[in-house]
């Protein structure tokens, strides 16, 4: 059985096609001279007929397309999954739909394509969470392009004269290294795993790390810093070099807690006890984090809401294009669970 269409609505309901258009898109507010009646009767024949309006077509005519675009760094890190769901739930409540695309953190010209092909698509608006693609000039011609169509744009970097979201982790990680320095830790190591082209995702952890330790009279072991790749495998490979080292490290933090959850496992092929023989700390906060055992010291930004604030600043954005630009600073915050403990010498 063929889709009902707009012919056959109008036809059930007495009017023409273009009554029928009318009352689709939404133009019998004072706009069209269409009564409640005749109004009435189209619906009343859509609801019998089952009609279902072509979005695609919907978008042409009003030039919306009631859908936002997401791009994050990583998939498979729950955290940014955390985040591509507060979008979601957010933009479902407000009847938008979103393309969602990741990254992964593999190669700059995989970002590059993911980037390229997203724009060829329709949509209202782009949250951008992967704003380290934009080094390479193609893609920062293709956000021009963006920028000229007119759409709005919500980003974690303060570069591009756009709405923006961040979150800063340097007062938090001065925390973290407070913490493990008052239970008796000198020889710090660090995980960074944030993968090819996005080692600026961490910067305000490694920095914070570096100048926290200095502050507190800690000389600096460039042996203790670890680069690798974003997967719990990247961490437990590169946790490994570091508790082989002799001496080895009494605590790792780690850039998330993905990479933590690795560091973890390694600790224990080692035949480690967390904490009492070495002290781990993570990023993010994601949900397994509160259900490991040990449960998992780590900083959080509580990142599910952080979706649902990034899609506000956007629809604002949307509904007032003139708004003054937005700068939103998400509060981070320490919590101290049972994967750090006192050193162990």
């Amino acid at each position: 059985m063929n889709q009902p269409t707009q012919t056959d609505v109008a036809q059930r309901a007495g009017v023409s096609r273009a009554t029928v258009s009318y009352v689709i898109n939404g133009l019998t507010d004072g706009k069209i001279p269409i009564s409640d009646e005749t109004r009435k009767r189209v619906l009343d024949a859509i609801e019998e007929l089952g009609y279902e309006p072509d979005a695609r077509a919907q978008a042409l005519s009003s030039g919306k397309t009631n859908t936002i675009a997401l791009i994050i760094p990583d998939l498979r890190n729950p955290h940014f999954s955390e985040f591509a769901s507060g979008v979601e739930e957010a933009a479902r409540a407000a009847d938008y739909h979103f393309l969602l695309s990741s990254t992964t953190l593999i190669s700059d010209e995989y970002a590059v394509d993911v980037f390229k092909d997203l724009v060829r698509r329709r949509f209202d608006g782009l949250i951008l969470a992967s704003h380290f693609i934009l080094k390479s000039k193609e893609s920062r011609e293709i956000l021009a392009r963006i920028h000229k169509r007119g759409l709005p744009i919500v980003e974690f970097s303060d570069i591009n004269n756009v709405d923006t979201i961040s979150a800063d982790y340097t007062e938090a990680t001065k925390e973290v290294i407070s913490h493990l320095v008052s239970l008796g830790h000198r020889r710090i190591g660090f995980v960074y795993g944030v993968g090819t082209g996005g080692y600026e995702l961490g910067l305000d952890r490694l920095s914070s790390y570096e100048e926290s330790l200095q502050a507190v009279g800690v000389a600096l072991d460039p042996g203790l810093v670890i680069k690798c790749g974003p997967t719990i495998e990247d961490g437990y490979q590169g946790a490994l070099k570091l508790l082989q080292r002799d001496p080895r490290p009494t605590a790792i933090i780690a850039i998330n807690d993905l990479l933590a959850i690795g560091t973890m496992r390694a600790a224990g092929d080692l035949g480690m006890c967390i904490p009492d023989d070495l002290s781990i700390i993570g990023y993010d906060d994601i949900p397994m984090a509160n259900y490991l055992l040990p449960r998992l010291t780590t900083v959080t930004k509580d990142t599910f809401t952080a979706g649902q604030t990034a899609f506000e600043i956007l629809m604002a954005r949307m509904q007032n294009p003139k708004l003054p630009r937005q700068f939103t600073k998400l509060p981070t915050k320490l919590i101290i669970r049972e994967s750090t403990g006192r050193a162990p010498f």
